[in-house]
């Protein structure tokens, strides 16, 4: 089925998407109740680029890309319409998407310990999957597998091939998380929270990698993060989620030179600077997110918003409001930038 989509106004819009996510709602029914966790969500994923999807826990984030793939359990309902080069994604057979997942989307999942199978050695896992979606031998596929270990600059590949997970440290893991994930050259790699559990220095070289992977091959990557740190240096677009509903997206420059959705600033505010005095309290977000199975009256951040009036009573639209910047509030923040320890590093051409 080819299906031409409507432009989502999103940075680059005039570049034709690999991945256009139209209009996408998930709804979960457990014990009677009807849990909302994706609500009208649009975006676009274009060759070689990166988009950030941030919110906090519970926002939809993960529960948006795993219907992508169709990883959601038989409690879900997709609708909305997700076209991946003229084929569209919602309502596949389990059969066809089966041809869809790891072929032409990978996931790199938070916890590689997890994920990766401590009875094989990585390279017997990485020979798997790339058996799986090519019709090779057993030893071109091990050379492949040596191919893709080297790829994702895993030191000694030869020697790793043979060893077993737990002979790993988590950064070398999640290498390997991603040496699966490329194993039948996927068009978008989604990177799900896969540097969370990691420290400091080690994110740091798994999002290089996941950037030069997509520089040297093409692939579009969609990062799943509640960190806006990350997405200012790594991103090219961001997009922004609360309750389920996208409440911010911009080219990232755009984004964090005009912060304009109060919840974008809080997450912004949150995130630890050097330049605060020692020993001085993190800034949190007061409150909680809304409950997913109640109906929301009006913004869903407005009880926690330090700028809602009663005109937030009324549930703001996602207009693009500026070039390239779409957001939905009525009381956006004026002539916000980015706090200084954030800093967007210039967008780079594939």
């Amino acid at each position: 089925m080819t299906i031409t989509p409507e432009p989502a106004h999103a940075a680059g819009a005039g570049e034709q998407p690999l991945l256009a996510v139209r209009d996408l709602h998930v709804t979960f029914t457990r014990s009677g109740r009807r849990i909302r966790a994706a609500k009208g969500v649009s975006f676009d994923v274009r060759p070689g680029k990166m988009l950030a999807i941030i919110g906090e826990s519970g926002s939809g984030k993960s529960v948006t890309v795993r219907a992508l793939m169709g990883l959601l359990p038989p409690s879900a309902s997709v609708t909305g319409s997700a076209v991946l080069e003229g084929r569209e994604l919602v309502g596949l057979s389990d059969r066809r998407m089966r041809m869809v997942r790891g072929q032409e989307i990978s996931m790199v999942f938070q916890d590689p310990a997890r994920s990766l199978n401590p009875t094989m050695s990585v390279g017997a896992q990485i020979v798997e999957s790339v058996r799986t979606h090519r019709s090779i031998g057993r030893r071109q596929a091990a050379e492949r597998a040596v191919e893709l270990l080297q790829l994702v600059r895993l030191p000694a590949p030869e020697k790793r091939f043979h060893q077993y997970p737990h002979q790993l440290s988590g950064g070398m893991r999640q290498r390997v998380m991603i040496a699966i994930a490329l194993a039948s050259d996927p068009k978008v790699l989604i990177a799900d929270e896969a540097t969370t559990a990691l420290d400091v220095t080690t994110q740091a070289q798994i999002m290089e990698l996941l950037v030069d992977l997509r520089a040297r091959l093409g692939t579009a990557v969609i990062m799943i993060s509640h960190d806006l740190g990350l997405a200012a240096s790594y991103a090219d677009e961001v997009l922004v989620m609360y309750a389920g509903q996208v409440v911010e997206q911009a080219g990232t420059t755009e984004l964090f030179a005009n912060v304009r959705m109060p919840y974008t600033r809080a997450l912004l505010e949150a995130i630890p600077q050097v330049s605060r005095p020692s020993h001085s309290a993190l800034t949190v977000i007061g409150g909680h997110p809304p409950d997913p199975s109640q109906r929301i009256e009006g913004c869903p951040f407005r009880p926690r918003c330090p700028r809602a009036t009663d005109i937030c009573s009324t549930a703001p639209a996602l207009e693009e409001h500026e070039p390239g910047h779409r957001y939905a509030c009525w009381n956006p923040v004026p002539g916000s930038a980015a706090p200084s320890a954030v800093e967007p590093r210039e967008e780079t051409q594939p």
